[in-house]
């Protein structure tokens, strides 16, 4: 017996769930010490992260354009891959937010009271919850299978490279040579590697 699946809208159904936990688990958080202004946020982070959004959104326009290009073969478990490899970076994008606790931002920030959390996700990596969403996109990516897919990991890959640099900076600034020796211990991104 052959079970086919909605990949579609379980994909759908990860990103919703992360947004309604993001919204949800954001209502605690520690008082901002330090922030970065509002227009570099807005250019940097939030416009590259609504066009990747926009990329993989089924846009007719898009499927016609080089950005529709199939870039994997079109077959039945590719998607299936995608929609799990996206769950799982949801789900662990989810649990480093939850390790973070009170000293999580959207933006690049020093809470009052910051903490140096080393725990859970951050053992493995610097900035899981970035990890987490590049699984989560590159799983969405795979799923679709198009051109767009991989821009749109490109563009929040960059967008996220940019800010955990300035992030880096500043917890350097804060946690002195602890920052620094965990930098040399944890990889940013993908255990091992980068």
């Amino acid at each position: 017996m052959v079970v086919h699946l909605p990949v579609r809208q379980l994909i759908e159904a990860a990103w919703i769930a992360f947004l309604l936990y993001w919204g949800w688990s954001a209502r605690h958080v520690k008082g901002t010490r330090r922030s970065e202004p509002l227009l570099p946020r807005l250019v940097k982070y939030w416009l590259p992260l609504l066009l990747a959004v926009l990329l993989v959104e089924p846009i007719p326009l898009l499927d016609a354009s080089v950005l529709g290009v199939r870039l994997v073969p079109d077959t039945a478990w590719l998607p299936v891959l995608g929609m799990a490899t996206t769950w799982a970076g949801v789900l662990f994008a989810c649990r480093a937010r939850q390790v973070l606790g009170s000293n999580w931002s959207s933006e690049v920030q020093l809470k009052q009271d910051h903490e140096l959390i080393l725990r859970g996700p951050y053992r493995l990596v610097r900035h899981p919850i970035y990890t987490g969403l590049l699984l989560a996109f590159l799983g969405t990516a795979l799923a679709l299978g198009e051109l767009r897919g991989l821009v749109a990991f490109a563009l929040v890959a960059c967008s996220f490279w940019i800010k955990l640099r300035l992030e880096e900076r500043w917890m350097r600034e804060q946690f002195g040579s602890a920052y620094a020796d965990y930098m040399r211990r944890v990889k940013a991104l993908v255990p091992g590697l980068l």
